[in-house]
């Protein structure tokens, strides 16, 4: 990890590779960071090469913070941007946080209802036994009601600060 100095500058400068390797993210993942406005470079090398201050490790420590209590990185986005236009968007946060509890919660009676669901048909099957059909006669012989596993991706759109 050699942080270089920028001439005429007080903190070190990183190139992407040292930042990737010093904060453990993919370089990859740094610059779908950038083209979202979650982390910005301080600069560029002639060549083109993004140079990043000290402040980058802040801000990807504030996104996997973020990213830990549940939010996307489009509200993170949205998040960091109020924030640069001077506005401290905690009401908007505090909210974004109850909606996503609320999702939680909408996902775990769904997670509830489809184990429950699951244990009644393991339980029919036990006293069936084995059961012939053309691949699994088990599986052929539910009733397509009977057993409807959780929705995947069908989460509820949560607005970022009031605004869908």
């Amino acid at each position: 990890m050699s942080a270089n100095r920028e001439p005429g500058s007080s903190g070190s400068v990183w190139k992407i590779g040292e930042v990737a390797k010093q904060s453990d993210v993919a370089v990859e993942t740094l610059r779908f960071y950038e083209s979202r406005g979650l982390i910005e470079p301080a600069g560029r090398t002639a060549s083109g090469y993004r140079l990043y201050d000290d402040s980058v490790f802040e801000r990807l420590a504030f996104v996997k913070k973020s990213q830990a209590v549940g939010f996307t990185l489009d509200q993170i986005a949205w998040i960091i941007s109020e924030a640069k236009e001077g506005r401290r968007p905690c009401v908007e946060v505090r909210e974004m946080a109850r909606e996503r509890l609320e999702e939680l919660d909408d996902r775990l009676t769904e997670l509830r209802r489809y184990r429950r669901e699951l244990k009644q048909t393991l339980d029919a099957w036990d006293q069936v036994g084995e059961k012939g059909g053309m691949i699994c006669g088990l599986i052929e012989g539910l009733d397509a009601t009977s057993v409807r596993a959780p929705s995947r991706g069908a989460r509820r759109r949560i607005s970022l600060g009031g605004k869908s």
